[in-house]
């Protein structure tokens, strides 16, 4: 329980947390965050790490003057974890398949109705949904996965892969840079961090919601 309240006050509090990183790790602080991101995106067990929020606050902090934080460095470091990420989800949804939520052991950790809905999301868009999930929490997590689990071909999983890879970290890098300092975002910060998870999971809850419905009205008739 004391680890689930950390996690929740990183991701709310992640400006104040990732200064505390950077004052205590210096460079190395890098490293940190290239972990961060590969374990969200390549180790299907942690959905529930920072993502967006993470990259709009780096990039956000390698704004500010004198910061050892820069733009280019803090770029290519999200993209490689990004992409290495889902590389390797990959791989281990094609070698281990969704009956992993099935085993005793490693199903306990993993949310079968979160994999339930990134299969569904996943059936419907195609490969597109390794694009799309970029922008989605959990969906984020769990779309690598599926498609290895799926036998979707590599060579258009990777062009997938990196094209939705380099969206993210661009838009979520450039907003945290040009617009992460201005006065009322960061005196709202943990509200605006609220926000953004919430739009992120809009469209899950959404389909969800659709879904219930469906499910009624086919009963029904």
């Amino acid at each position: 329980m004391d680890f689930i309240w950390f996690i929740i006050d990183f991701i709310i509090h992640i400006d104040q947390h990732l200064l505390q990183i950077i004052n205590q790790f210096g460079s190395w602080t890098y490293l940190i965050l290239f972990a961060i991101i590969f374990v969200e995106t390549g180790l299907v067990i942690f959905p529930f790490l920072p993502g967006d929020s993470l990259l709009f606050v780096a990039s956000a902090l390698a704004a500010l003057d004198h910061s050892i934080l820069t733009i280019g460095l803090l770029f290519i470091i999200f993209l490689a974890a990004a992409v290495i990420g889902d590389t390797v989800n990959y791989e281990l949804g094609k070698k281990i398949g969704l009956s992993v939520t099935e085993q005793r052991f490693l199903g306990r950790f993993l949310d079968k109705e979160k994999v339930a809905a990134a299969e569904n999301f996943f059936e419907k868009h195609g490969g597109k949904t390794i694009i799309i999930a970029r922008f989605m929490p959990f969906i984020r997590t769990f779309a690598p996965f599926i498609a290895g689990a799926s036998n979707m071909h590599y060579g258009q999983f990777i062009r997938y892969n990196f094209f939705g890879g380099f969206l993210w970290v661009s838009i979520c890098c450039i907003a945290g840079y040009f617009f992460g300092n201005i006065p009322f975002i960061k005196e709202h910060f943990s509200l605006i961090v609220l926000a953004v998870i919430f739009i992120s999971i809009l469209p899950m809850i959404v389909a969800f919601i659709r879904s219930k419905l469906a499910n009624k009205t086919a009963k029904a008739n």
